[in-house]
C-alpha cells in the first residue's frame, strides 16, 4: 500500500496556513516543520515544508514561491453531518478574506477550494423519484452555503 499525501504549494504562507487548518478541524495537529537554511531561495528559518494532519489525514504545505496558484480544479470535500457543522466550517473557512461560492463551494483566504456538504445531499440527489431529486438539485443550485432544512423541504 502507498502512503499518498496531498501537498499544497504556497508562496510563503505554508506554516500560517497549516496552523489555520488545524485550528478549524478537530483531531488535527502540526506534525513536523522543516526550514530553509542559508543560501536557499527563501530566507533562512522560513518554513520549507510543514507536515500536518486534519482529522487524522496527512497533508503537506510547501513554501515554494509565487510560481503557482490554487484553483477550483482541486478541492477538499468535507462531509459536514449537521447544519451546525456546516455553519461553523463555512464561517471559519471564509473568514479573513475567504470567498463564499455556490452549491457548498468556497475558497479560503489562501485560495484553496473546499466543498462543505452534508451527506444527505447525495442521498436526496440519488432518489429514484426524479422529480424529487430535481427539486433538490434546483434548491442546491440556488444556495451558497448549503442548508439541510431547505434541501429536505425541497425533497418534500
Amino acid at each position: 500500500m502507498y502512503d499518498i499525501t496531498p501537498c499544497l504549494w504556497f508562496d510563503r504562507e505554508a506554516e500560517e496556513a497549516a496552523g489555520y487548518y488545524v485550528s478549524i478541524f478537530d483531531s488535527s495537529e502540526i506534525l513536523e516543520i522543516s526550514r530553509y537554511g542559508e543560501g536557499a531561495p527563501l530566507p533562512a528559518g522560513t518554513a520549507l515544508v510543514v507536515s500536518f494532519a486534519i482529522d487524522g489525514r496527512k497533508f503537506m504545505a510547501l513554501n515554494g514561491g509565487p510560481a503557482f496558484a490554487f484553483n477550483e480544479a482541486v478541492s477538499f470535500y468535507v462531509n459536514a453531518r449537521t447544519q451546525a457543522d456546516i455553519d461553523r466550517l463555512w464561517a471559519a473557512l471564509t473568514r479573513d478574506g475567504g470567498e463564499p461560492g455556490r452549491c457548498g463551494w468556497l475558497k479560503d483566504k489562501y485560495g484553496v477550494s473546499w466543498q462543505i456538504v452534508p451527506p444527505i445531499l447525495t442521498e436526496l440527489l440519488s432518489d429514484p423519484d426524479q422529480e424529487k431529486a430535481g427539486r433538490v438539485m434546483q434548491a442546491m443550485l440556488g444556495m451558497g452555503k448549503l442548508d439541510i432544512a431547505e434541501l429536505e423541504a425541497a425533497a418534500r
